[in-house]
């Protein structure tokens, strides 16, 4: 990433938590004529609000460097942005020959999903293909990703859950983005037909049977505390996938899981057992928490 905001959007994010405020100060246009400004930093403030690393790299702003810093923070904890207001000097002041552009953008975590219903119906078609064809043996399904919708070749950590008569029948993901969704989506559900080691393979006459649910994960973020009580109370539960490492093991819950677990220690307790620890182990110096968010959606949701 460079020194283009990346190793300070890193740095944010380590030491920002939920209750920080982050304000990213800068003018954006200088002494240009009025018309020159409008046009200057209208592209300046849709690169901000889209998102858009590298195209925000190319833009005049004087405070470019901590704009992208809180870029990168806000992709990594898949924030939105939306323009607030956008003046110059010369709505304010009067003098349009050389102004000056300033707008307001914030920043924000939004409850709305990331993924509209076709985009969701494609990557549940594109899990029950692979699902299909591990059952029969066959090699994962190839796609062109000029064919699906852009944001699903982006990379994304992702699971796939597999459900039959209400239980379990399979999961398996990647907790960090390593490939584009698309394809995350057909090399686990392939996996989680044939490799879960918790179940036997899924079979041919099992495939009709079973539900596909998919979890897309925003990359986790790590927790700072200094005791067990800290960690509790930053955990936010039903909201916050939580993966755990002690020492060289390391085990995940998605946000569903606190369906089942809804009390943060047991949660954590139960993590710990799963990444065959002892229970209280995630109380001892040296373990390490992050925390992601999962947009989820299945096969049965109408």
């Amino acid at each position: 990433m460079g020194w283009g905001g990346g190793v300070w959007g890193i740095w944010l994010q380590r030491w920002a938590c939920d209750k920080t405020l982050i304000v990213a100060s800068s003018d954006l246009s200088h002494y240009r004529a009025y018309e020159a400004a409008k046009e200057l930093d209208t592209r300046c403030l849709g690169a901000i609000c889209g998102l858009d690393i590298e195209r925000m790299k190319g833009q005049g702003a004087c405070g470019k460097l901590p704009i992208l810093a809180l870029m990168h923070l806000a992709k990594k904890k898949g924030w939105k942005a939306r323009l607030l207001d956008y003046r110059n000097s010369g709505d304010t002041a009067g003098d349009k020959r050389r102004v000056v552009g300033d707008g307001a953008v914030a920043f924000y975590e939004s409850d709305s999903p990331a993924y509209a219903p076709p985009e969701r119906r494609a990557l549940l078609e594109l899990a029950r293909e692979s699902l299909a064809a591990a059952a029969a043996g066959l090699a994962i399904p190839e796609m062109d990703p000029k064919t699906l919708a852009g944001q699903l070749s982006q990379p994304k950590g992702c699971f796939v859950t597999l459900m039959k008569a209400g239980a379990l029948r399979g999961c398996i993901g990647h907790i960090f983005a390593r490939e584009p969704l698309y394809q995350a989506v057909l090399d686990n559900a392939r996996s989680a037909a044939l490799n879960d080691p918790r179940f036997a393979p899924v079979k041919p006459d099992e495939v009709a049977q079973i539900e596909i649910e998919l979890s897309v994960l925003t990359e986790p973020r790590r927790l700072e505390f200094g005791s067990a009580d800290e960690l509790l109370g930053k955990l936010e539960p039903h909201r916050d996938g939580v993966v755990l490492q002690i020492g060289a093991r390391t085990a995940t819950y998605l946000p569903q899981v606190w369906e089942q677990i809804p009390e943060k220690a047991a949660f954590l307790n139960h993590l710990a057992e799963k990444a065959g620890c002892d229970t209280a182990a995630w109380r001892l110096p040296g373990a390490t928490v992050s925390v992601y968010r999962a947009e989820h959606f299945s096969e049965s949701e109408k």
